[in-house]
């Protein structure tokens, strides 16, 4: 399940207009003009990822006539943790919410949503920038798992804690230099 790639200018502000969920734009090194400043404005607005990068790289990944901007528009959706939230409360659960940071390899983050689902995780969060993409290898990894469970993103995980903590959810926080086992904290509390 490849996420699609759209390119050329209009089309990608056409993508965004539509909300459809953007995980990067490539940008070509130096692009100028009118139409590019709006362009710029609006990804930035939308505080989508984007990373600077020479020509040939955008050739390699597309032919056609890509104006200097290719976008990666996800094959996932994605929800916001403050609506869903609300959500899980109202089906009277306990939330169990999976906060991932640093994550940088796909396929750790399927493994990883793999396990969360067999552990009745509700919602995963990750951050806006600066973790893996989900991409198709991550959906393989993850066997369907990143389809089952929402998945929210968002540009300030501090932000998303303390509203978990406010919601009266109780914040745990895990490393691969634990003692104690995932399986060995009792989650039936929010």
């Amino acid at each position: 399940m490849d996420n699609s790639i759209v390119y050329g200018l209009r089309p990608i502000l056409e993508v965004i207009e539509k909300g459809k969920t953007i995980d990067k734009v490539l940008i070509q090194k130096g692009l100028k003009g009118d139409l590019f400043k709006e362009f710029f404005y609006i990804i930035r607005q939308h505080k989508i990822p984007f990373q600077y990068v020479p020509i040939e790289k955008l050739n390699r990944i597309v032919r056609g006539n890509h104006q200097g901007a290719i976008a990666f528009v996800s094959s996932l959706e994605y929800f916001s943790i403050f609506d869903l939230l609300p959500t899980l409360f109202e089906k009277g659960k306990d939330p169990f919410i999976l906060i991932l940071d640093k994550i940088t390899d796909v396929r750790n983050i399927g493994a990883i949503a793999r396990t969360a689902e067999c552990a009745g995780v509700d919602a995963i969060i990750l951050p806006l920038k600066g973790g893996a993409q989900l991409n198709e290898d991550a959906i393989k990894s993850s066997s369907g798992a990143l389809f089952k469970i929402p998945v929210c993103k968002h540009s300030n995980l501090v932000e998303v804690i303390r509203f978990l903590k406010d919601s009266g959810l109780t914040v745990i926080g895990v490393t691969e230099k634990a003692t104690q086992l995932h399986y060995q904290q009792n989650y039936n509390t929010p």
